[in-house]
């Protein structure tokens, strides 16, 4: 992302949009925390939730910091208290400092990491073991919670990895995916290649030898130590891209199952269980770079992808052919600058998230296309078609967001500020309105309660 990430497209005055946003932040946010970073983050995601209270609960969350190389680059694990729906008071919600840092954020622990931190992916079958990739071939697995706490200082010595997984030729610097129903790990990289790993008793290995001597997946035949850590071999490595991966992503349904997009324009689905060529490659996804793809959790069906050409592409994998044009179910026009990340929800399997380089992240619902309409039949608004919630409290392109599964329309974001500050980057943590997102009936019935009252101060 931090090539491809090149500030592009003519929007509005910064400040002017900012300023705006930050009037409407009481009337559109259910709860909002800005924390400012010293240093950008070029990822976050959350971890696990590990205490619940009455009025918020405690997570971990997973960023990191992308230095000038005056100190080190780091991996951040921190404790996040997130707020309940329908807790937090409007006078917080509106009188945020955005130089400051949030108390809701505080860190936890540091790690050193050899190289900035370009990705960061959680293990679904266990969450405090996450997977970073940086400016290198190699994929790197950390035990955040076994790994020791770092003072950062100029010239101190790397974190050791727990586990290194080979088999690029070339750097792998983005595309990088854990698998949602075995301990796989996905990656693709500058040799235009996708490379899968089982780390499953590599895993096991640190979930029991918690304290031990005994080094993670020891015990495993196609691993071996180094200086740096025990390494892993790849179990596949698939060819197909003309160009660098940039993002890769498995099949919520099948372990075997990923697609890959790159800088090729091409999107590859790929199957494991009948070869390392593609199983079906659509040559012309986009009209540009391809930058980030997500499979559908609820529906398999349904594939996003985000590209230079500003635009998301959701394709029904059940039309999809090799050759030629891809032809999406719908593409979605909204954003003025290169689509950087992409991701469905938790929640509701047709609302998705987008975020890109003109420092906007907008929620789609793709039910709503074609609804959204008046009773003469014309569109009630000026929105892009399916387009229903946009977040503008970045001032600089949005590098990554993660939806939270413990809380899942509370979403964390962050973005890289130092083409228009000075420097420095962004986290916020945010959670709409539910009159946005729930049921029209819902709504209208909790506000006829208060329709006499609202009756009155119109």
């Amino acid at each position: 992302m931090k090539e491809r990430a090149e500030k592009g497209g003519e929007a509005p005055s910064v400040d002017e949009r900012y300023t705006q946003w930050k009037s409407l932040v009481p009337v559109l946010y259910d709860w909002l925390a800005n924390h400012n970073l010293v240093w950008p983050s070029l990822s976050c995601r959350w971890g696990p939730q590990f205490e619940q209270a009455t009025y918020k609960n405690r997570q971990r969350l997973y960023l990191s910091e992308q230095t000038d190389g005056s100190v080190p680059n780091t991996l951040v694990i921190a404790n996040c208290e997130v707020v309940k729906p329908r807790v937090a008071a409007a006078q917080h919600i509106s009188q945020f400092n955005e130089e400051a840092r949030s108390p809701f954020v505080k860190k936890f622990k540091t790690i050193i990491h050899p190289g900035e931190v370009n990705r960061i992916r959680e293990l679904p079958q266990d969450s405090k073991i996450v997977a970073t990739h940086t400016d290198s071939p190699d994929v790197l697995i950390w035990d955040v919670e076994s790994q020791p706490n770092r003072h950062v200082a100029l010239g101190v010595n790397n974190s050791r990895p727990d586990l290194i997984l080979t088999g690029h030729q070339d750097n792998a610097e983005f595309a990088l995916a854990m698998c949602p129903s075995e301990p796989f790990v996905l990656s693709g990289g500058k040799d235009k290649s996708v490379v899968l790993w089982s780390i499953h008793d590599h895993v096991s290995t640190l979930a029991a030898d918690q304290g031990d001597t005994k080094s993670p997946g020891s015990g495993a035949s196609n691993s071996k130590p180094s200086a740096e850590g025990p390494t892993v071999k790849a179990r596949g490595i698939f060819q197909g891209h003309d160009d660098t991966v940039e993002d890769v992503q498995f099949c919520p349904s099948s372990a075997q199952e990923f697609c890959s997009v790159g800088d090729d324009s091409c999107l590859i689905l790929w199957d494991a269980r009948t070869g390392s060529s593609p199983a079906v490659k659509v040559e012309k996804a986009h009209n540009a770079d391809l930058h980030c793809v997500d499979w559908n959790p609820h529906d398999v069906n349904y594939i996003l992808t985000g590209s230079a050409d500003n635009t998301i592409h959701m394709f029904d994998r059940r039309n999809l052919t090799s050759g030629g044009v891809g032809s999406p179910v719908h593409i979605f026009e909204g954003h003025t600058a290169a689509v950087l990340c992409v991701q469905w929800s938790p929640d509701k399997s047709s609302v998705f998230g987008s975020s890109a380089e003109d420092g906007i992240l907008n929620i789609w619902d793709h039910e709503k296309i074609g609804k959204m309409e008046d009773s003469a039949g014309r569109k009630a608004r000026a929105s892009p078609p399916g387009l229903f919630f946009r977040h503008a409290g970045h001032r600089d392109k949005v590098v990554d967001f993660h939806w939270n599964a413990a809380d899942p329309w509370t979403i964390v974001s962050v973005s890289d500020d130092g083409e228009s500050t000075g420097g420095g980057g962004t986290l916020q943590i945010w959670r709409m309105i539910d009159l946005i997102y729930r049921p029209e009936d819902e709504v209208l019935n909790e506000l006829d309660k208060f329709k006499s009252h609202l009756l009155t101060c119109s």
